[in-house]
């Protein structure tokens, strides 16, 4: 017999259907309580709310679980590329040698941008932003592409998602190179999707940029590790937009806005800000480590624990090995990442930390690793964009194609004033 919850209001019951997802995780369906009683549910923040149905991604921040599709992510981490997880992410499935190289040849086909689009580019002033170069640049490259305001057709989407997926870390790179006054660099068919952003970011007109092996792979795992990650705010950013049936691009662009908040996708930022200050007070970090522990200080330790894994975040034991290996082989001498390797040693060793589960986090190694292979700060979100874009891109097509889809809507309970009448100026106090 299926279960049901009973709710009781002004005198009445109201059974409310329940439902079980293939995880065991087990909801209340309140989609008819409105018509049915009048009331909605506040749920400020929709911490406790399901907002829809999705088979891509899941999550068990108690078990510290994360599976796309299903599988595993030490498994992807060490078995899969970004490309490849990718296609599974948009597809569904892990796809053939066949599916795979043609997923490939539809990036190579789409990784140049229409040449207009330097003028774009030469708009922005010097020290624009380069999120918010990315997210401009993302809604100006569907302009010359007019089968993207059409909106989604199956038969156009395997082009359109290539499309973006390719064209955004050419953007990305396009905003690095614009933002530090950089001839451009255009990429290059015979590199794959992560060293050719590699190349596109760091090589000069006269000199190709060294493709080191351990850095290719490095930041392949941070953006196969970022690449998709439930219903976080930029995700249900891009599905709200996608309901509307914007088009790909459109709904892409809106993500990366939400992305560009601190309190998001700028973590790993805040972690290597918090270890310059550190360093710029001549500490080692255990003065740090110890203010942290003192709520009346106001410091905080960046990149420890997560809002969602309430154990160790499995991304960042993944990540901890490929920060510690870089590291090793590339014999990097920086204070900061001296500091970054003494609060963690001292943070996983402290009963203060270990007893409120405060491990680091994915954001800590990847900032870490991010600075060794010279990524510069300010795009280290862009980085992150770059990584969500598949499950952007997966998200977007579960909206557009349910057949039986809405506009998303939200409800309030308004807490404003009341009704009240125009008075003429000389009446009001």
């Amino acid at each position: 017999m299926e279960n049901t919850a009973e709710l009781k209001l002004d005198g009445k019951s109201y059974p409310l259907p329940t439902l079980e997802g293939s995880e065991k995780e087990r909801a209340v369906d309140i989609g008819a309580l409105r018509a049915k009683t009048g009331y909605i549910t506040l749920d400020d923040g929709f911490g406790n709310t399901g907002s829809c149905k999705s088979a891509i991604t899941f999550i068990d921040g108690e078990a510290g679980i994360l599976r796309y599709r299903g599988y595993p992510i030490e498994e992807l981490a060490e078995k899969s590329t970004f490309v490849e997880t990718a296609y599974l992410l948009i597809y569904g499935e892990l796809p053939t040698h066949e599916q795979l190289r043609k997923f490939s040849d539809l990036l190579t086909a789409n990784e140049m941008l229409h040449e207009d689009m330097k003028f774009h580019f030469e708009g922005f002033p010097p020290n624009a932003h380069p999120m918010a170069i990315l997210s401009s640049m993302i809604n100006a490259a569907s302009c010359f592409h007019p089968k993207l305001i059409e909106g989604y057709k199956p038969e156009n989407f395997d082009r359109q998602a290539a499309r973006l997926l390719s064209k955004v870390r050419t953007i990305a790179a396009f905003a690095y190179r614009k933002s530090h006054g950089l001839p451009i660099i255009y990429p290059k068919s015979v590199y794959k999707y992560t060293a050719n952003f590699l190349h596109m970011m760091f090589s000069e007109p006269y000199r190709d940029y060294e493709l080191k092996p351990e850095v290719v792979r490095a930041l392949d795992l941070i953006v196969l590790l970022h690449a998709d990650h439930e219903q976080n705010c930029s995700t249900s950013t891009v599905r709200m937009i996608a309901s509307a049936q914007a088009n790909l691009f459109a709904c892409a662009a809106g993500g990366v806005c939400a992305l560009w908040g601190p309190l998001h996708g700028g973590a790993n930022q805040a972690v290597l800000e918090m270890l310059a200050e550190i360093h710029k007070t001549g500490d080692d970090g255990s003065k740090f480590i110890a203010a942290a522990k003192d709520k009346t200080s106001g410091k905080k330790l960046m990149g420890f624990g997560h809002r969602v894994y309430k154990n160790f975040d499995p991304r960042a034991k993944i990540i901890k090995k490929a920060c510690d290996d870089i590291l090793s082989k590339l014999h990097i001498n920086d204070p900061l990442l001296d500091i970054a390797k003494h609060l963690e040693e001292a943070a996983l060793k402290d009963s203060y930390f270990v007893e409120r589960k405060l491990y680091p986090n994915v954001d800590f190694y990847s900032g870490i690793i991010m600075r060794a292979i010279g990524i510069p700060m300010e795009m280290f979100t862009v980085i992150f964009a770059i990584g969500r874009m598949p499950g952007w891109i997966a998200h977007y097509r579960e909206v557009v194609s349910d057949a039986h889809g809405r506009i998303y809507r939200p409800r309030q309970v308004y807490t404003g004033a009341t009704l009240r009448h125009y008075p003429a100026t000389k009446d009001r106090a």
